[in-house]
């Protein structure tokens, strides 16, 4: 038997390699997102250095190799703080893309399945949220609840169930013009079969790369919110909190710089896998 492939079978073969071959810039967002991870499960892998206790006589020091973002006014190495503080965003921004995710795409689901007067009352719901900007009514619900980082993902995460209503309830109305879907229905299956064994998940891939992308802006709302104060108080080491510590040390910009570009760099890199994935089929 012969060893070589023919040519239609290393067209295939090298069809399905194209289709698993991850751009090196999706593949460094990977990497990036894969660190943040390790940071919040298990930041003691990564530092030795307390992010509450500080030695005074090292305040305000620069980068360096053995404080690699600095200290801070109090002596504490910046970089254990950034790392500390990664579980509370990471945990934050879960909660919240959670939230959206789960009531906005289960308003979508009964406003683009059932139509007539539920997608009427639904729709008009998510035109008010709509109307209001995401980050007012964030800030609304988060006063209203109070200042605590646990109430700033809960706030972020309803000020983006319209965003997910919206992207469910055209998925579903395209899943259910769909001819597998009418065949159903005339072979006599229920309405609520059909939605959770047929509609559910055809109309739900297109929520991923949305998740993904909300995820990363969930990151940057939190982090604004404990910025103006809203979030967990000191010492916690939000990276919005630390950024806004920072700023009144502008003789030392690695105390803005350092969380900053971590929250940047988290963010982008959401950002590019979303895409990534809105492109993969």
């Amino acid at each position: 038997m012969s060893l070589l492939l023919s040519p239609t079978a290393r067209i295939t073969t090298t069809s399905r390699l194209a289709a698993f071959k991850i751009p090196p810039t999706v593949l460094f967002s990977f990497v990036v997102i894969a660190l943040v991870i390790a940071w919040s499960v298990a930041p003691s892998l990564f530092t030795s250095h307390s992010p509450i206790n500080g030695v005074p006589a090292d305040k305000l020091l620069g980068p360096s190799a053995t404080h690699w973002f600095g200290t801070d006014h109090l002596g504490r190495d910046l970089y254990a703080r950034v790392v500390h503080g990664t579980a509370s965003s990471v945990s934050s921004a879960l909660i919240a893309v959670g939230i959206a995710a789960i009531a906005g795409g289960l308003i979508g689901l009964l406003a683009g399945f059932f139509g007539s007067w539920v997608d009427i009352v639904l729709a008009r719901l998510v035109d008010v949220l709509l109307a209001i900007p995401h980050f007012l009514l964030a800030v609304i619900v988060v006063t209203a609840l109070g200042f605590d980082t646990t109430n700033a993902a809960i706030a972020t995460g309803v000020s983006a169930v319209a965003v997910f209503a919206r992207v469910m309830r055209s998925e579903v109305i395209k899943t259910r013009q769909a001819t597998f879907v009418e065949a159903s229905f005339l072979l006599g299956g229920s309405r609520w079969h059909i939605l959770l064994r047929h509609v559910l998940p055809n109309a739900s891939r297109s929520v991923l790369p949305l998740a993904v992308l909300q995820f990363g802006l969930s990151i940057l709302v939190i982090a604004s919110l404990a910025f103006l104060g809203y979030g967990d108080p000191p010492p916690a080491s939000d990276w919005g909190l630390l950024i806004s510590i920072g700023k009144d040390y502008l003789k030392w910009p690695w105390l803005v710089y350092a969380p900053a570009f971590v929250t940047i760099g988290t963010v982008l890199s959401l950002n590019r896998i979303s895409r990534w994935l809105r492109q993969t089929d």
